[in-house]
């Protein structure tokens, strides 16, 4: 019986460094020939790329891209498309930052360094459905765990809490009541399990990369 052909894959590669880009579109295009690859380089790039193709088998993000604000953007994309599988592709050689993408909900985390035959095979193993754990993932984050439960909405207001914005210019930059950004502050809290707006903005501030 001959073999059914592989359906073509979808990828999307978000990275803000265009050669880079272009290397992983490289290893795809040669691992999974006729697959569709779009490109991206903002985090507002990423959201508009899913909101055309929610169908993505994989999305290879960079963490240091505009918009991203360290791995508050890989939480928001995990919680607006917890479907899609992420490939984080990163230059910070931190273990504690592999490990918090994985708490994070990334199917894998990659090094930029990596070869792309290293790069295709992790993207083969992904979208056989595998998760690769650092090894350090043992151990745990306990606040990245906590805050992968935050939804889509309760992360843009953390990211405004981390930029320094009272409940009033929240609300007007998310086009919402005060009342409402209250409620999210409160739930923010408890999901964090911190007891003050000051205490989950600086761990908040540890979900951003370290400088390179």
């Amino acid at each position: 019986m001959a073999d059914v052909p592989a359906e073509p894959h979808v990828f999307l590669v978000a990275d803000d460094h265009p050669m880079v880009r272009d290397a992983l579109r490289t290893a795809l295009e040669r691992a999974f020939p006729g697959s569709a690859i779009a490109l991206a380089g903002s985090l507002a790039e990423v959201e508009a790329a899913l909101e055309r193709q929610p169908e993505t088998d994989a999305l290879l993000l960079d963490l240091d891209m505009p918009g991203m604000d360290g791995l508050t953007g890989l939480a928001l994309l995990r919680s607006e498309r917890p479907t899609v599988p992420i490939i984080v592709v990163s230059a910070a050689r931190d273990a504690t930052i592999a490990r918090r993408t994985h708490d994070l909900g990334a199917s894998a985390y990659v090094d930029k360094s990596a070869s792309l035959e290293e790069i295709a095979s992790v993207v083969r193993a992904v979208l056989d459905g595998e998760i690769l754990a650092p090894p350090e993932a043992a151990e745990g984050d306990t606040f990245a765990q906590r805050a992968a439960q935050l939804t889509p909405q309760q992360w843009r207001v953390l990211a405004l809490m981390v930029q320094g914005d009272q409940n009033k210019q929240i609300a007007y930059k998310l086009g919402v009541g005060e009342p409402t950004v209250k409620a999210h502050v409160t739930v923010i809290l408890r999901k964090l399990g911190v007891r003050s707006r000051t205490q989950a903005v600086i761990e908040a501030r540890n979900l951003a990369l370290p400088p390179t």
